[in-house]
């Protein structure tokens, strides 16, 4: 249901594109997302740092995207954002005790730290990739195949290399016995 949830404003931006356009899509979007803050404010009193990332994210470039109203700028801010993460993660090879990707997930795993690093590299690297990607589809393709890739094809992406990264984590994830009650 949380996955669900996650994806909410996804889900409301491209069908809302489908029945309207690109910038009451980008409204229903923002609204979608805060709506998802408030009510984690409201269940838990916090407010999850990916949830605080992708409302920063979408506050700050969707509420571009409505004021410039330039299709241009909609169809490169995956591009865009992608990159940033891209340099981001591989940034944090260099700041900070950890990865960025051992910030996100290392509550969840223990892992070596040369593991650590390279799944932050791969995850870099996916980014950098993930982003040329959308220039080339952005480039040679239509308007209504660019959206379609936007939510599918780089979900769909996304969804492929963490299957492929959790098969190259399995080796390294070991069961714990659990504790007698």
């Amino acid at each position: 249901m949380k996955f669900l949830a996650d994806f909410f404003p996804v889900l409301l931006f491209f069908i809302t594109y489908k029945l309207y356009d690109i910038y009451v899509a980008t409204g229903a979007a923002i609204v979608a997302t805060v709506v998802q803050c408030t009510f984690s404010w409201l269940k838990t009193r916090k407010i999850p740092g990916m949830q605080l990332v992708t409302l920063a994210i979408i506050l700050v470039f969707g509420g571009l995207t409505l004021f410039l109203r330039d299709e241009l700028f909609i169809k490169i801010k995956p591009t865009a954002i992608n990159w940033l993460f891209g340099a981001a993660f591989l940034l944090s090879h260099w700041i900070g005790q950890k990865t960025a990707i051992e910030r996100l997930i290392g509550g969840n795993l223990t892992l070596p730290q040369p593991v650590w690093r390279r799944l932050n590299l791969a995850w870099s690297t996916f980014f950098f990739i993930l982003g040329g990607i959308n220039l080339y589809v952005m480039h040679f393709f239509d308007s209504n195949t660019w959206v379609n890739f936007k939510l599918f094809g780089m979900l769909g992406l996304t969804l492929a290399f963490v299957i492929v990264q959790s098969v190259y984590l399995a080796r390294y994830v070991t069961d714990t016995p659990s504790q007698p009650d």
